[in-house]
């Protein structure tokens, strides 16, 4: 089923994902004259970087990053006539169309749990997927425990309610990992009245250093901001130990006490140097996980490191199919917006030597060097497994864990994900292998790499759908305009 509203000459793009990339890509395709399908699972746009307050509260941009860019970005989308916009909208899978060169996406309308979402498929001239990414948190004994957050949710709860998390007033809150995004994470919660005992950074000083200095010309543009971040932590006395990690989270109903302890290079533990810290909560994040379950679905060719492969103008290995943002590799909304500028203005037709383009891909040059940056300074150390207990959960849903992992690994005799899964139930929950699937996969290939071609982000049902939905589902059917902006 395709929409007929767009005029036979006016190319239509369709854009999966309401964040940076995606509002940038839809941007730039309006400004090339071609009509726009935007899609979200969101209520409304922006995405996770620009969440918004709930209905009830007024919009404090004191927590957002660059809101006015957002609400430029928003007003040019929402005014104009060529653009549809489509919020709760959960694509649910990306197939092919017999006799068409670009996939069709199936599209469930509606609250996500709600019992009448509507099913329908559309397709377009091209598609642009900026789906995004989550947090990746690095098992240890506890992180199961009630009061364990990642940094992301916790920022999202500052953003949308103004709360902290911890369950009380002035909650003590520690914020661990690895990355930049730990500061602006410590510094929402400090705004909305935790109080953050620390930022706990696993990467070294040896190591940040390696990682930023040799690229320090190009990264100048970033000093303001990390400037204004380093601030808020001294306004509110929020201390920054790099080159330590949480190695254990203890409590009854929810988390009480957590043990840090310095870490080496590799993130492994340094004997002797364990302490305990009463807390409310910690939130812990060691990066991000792109989310390519869909441009896996589209048959996008991904990178070794499993992001999705494109070239200079943001085209994937499958034609008309454009990739921007954090699935391309993790470089944050302002890599977003240039990748997602790019890769709208090629998907309307544009072409990759148009004087327009000649700033972006300039930004785009420096902000790559500003993501190897992070690689190289906060990448994930190999140390990190010394922390994990044969109690540690692994899989979550599945309450698998480090134990019966390495069990069936000397059992089985085999370093197959496929194996692992079926033998543990690791990976099988409702997240899918979402939350687990890289550790997983890391225990797995520790030993050497993985002897069975599984990929834990391959599910072509991407997310949940009733039974009851697709007995719904005809070939007649005809997507209007289904949402708007709130």
């Amino acid at each position: 089923m395709t929409a007929g509203r767009q005029s036979s000459t006016r190319r239509r793009v369709i854009i999966i994902g309401a964040g940076p990339a995606g509002l940038a890509a839809a941007d730039a395709a309006l400004r090339r004259a071609a009509a726009i399908v935007l899609i979200d699972s969101a209520p409304r746009l922006g995405g996770q970087f620009w969440r918004h307050p709930s209905p009830t509260l007024d919009a404090d941009e004191s927590l957002q990053h660059n809101w006015s860019r957002f609400t430029d970005l928003r007003s040019s989308i929402r005014d104009n006539p060529a653009a549809e916009v489509i919020t709760e909208g959960q694509v649910w899978a990306i197939d092919r169309e017999p006799g068409r060169r670009t996939p069709r996406i199936q599209l469930a309308t509606g609250p996500v749990d709600g019992p009448g979402r509507e099913l329908s498929s559309l397709t377009g001239d091209a598609v642009v997927l900026a789906t995004g990414a989550h947090d990746r948190t690095l098992p240890f004994p506890g992180w199961d425990l009630p009061g364990v957050v990642t940094g992301g949710a916790a920022q999202a709860i500052a953003k949308a309610d103004r709360i902290s998390v911890g369950g009380r007033d002035r909650a003590r809150v520690v914020v661990a990992g690895a990355g930049p995004f730990l500061l602006p994470v410590a510094t929402s919660l400090a705004a909305v009245g935790a109080r953050v005992l620390g930022v706990y950074e696993a990467a070294t000083i040896r190591r940040m250093s390696r990682g930023w200095l040799p690229r320090a010309p190009w990264l100048a543009g970033k000093s303001p901001e990390l400037t204004g971040y380093l601030a808020r932590l001294a306004r509110h006395r929020i201390p920054y130990h790099p080159g330590h990690a949480v190695l254990r989270a203890d409590g009854d109903d929810r988390v009480r006490r957590i043990t840090i302890a310095r870490v080496d290079d590799d993130w492994r533990p340094v004997a002797g140097t364990e302490r305990q810290l009463e807390v409310d909560a910690v939130c812990v994040s060691h990066g991000f996980t792109p989310r390519v379950e869909l441009p896996i679905a589209a048959g996008c060719r991904l990178t070794p490191e499993r992001f999705v492969q494109v070239d200079a103008g943001q085209r994937t290995s499958v034609d008309d199919v454009y990739a921007a943002g954090e699935i391309t590799r993790i470089g944050g909304a302002d890599a977003a917006l240039v990748e997602g500028g790019i890769a709208g203005h090629l998907a309307a037709g544009g072409a990759i030597n148009d004087a327009e383009l000649g700033g972006l891909f300039a930004a785009k040059r420096r902000l790559d060097r500003l993501a190897d940056s992070v690689d190289d300074a906060h990448g994930i150390g190999t140390g990190w497994t010394d922390w994990l207990t044969d109690e540690t959960l692994i899989c979550r849903c599945e309450e698998v864990t480090n134990g019966r992992v390495r069990s069936a690994l000397e059992a089985t005799g085999s370093r197959g994900l496929r194996a692992v899964k079926l033998s543990t139930r690791a990976g099988l929950g409702p997240c899918q292998g979402r939350i687990c699937g890289r550790t997983l996969e890391q225990l797995i290939s520790a030993g050497g790499p993985l002897t069975d071609d599984a990929v834990i982000d391959r599910r072509p049902i991407a997310t949940p759908i009733r039974f009851g939905e697709l007995a719904r589902l005809t070939d007649d059917q005809e997507i209007d305009n289904q949402g708007s902006d709130q």
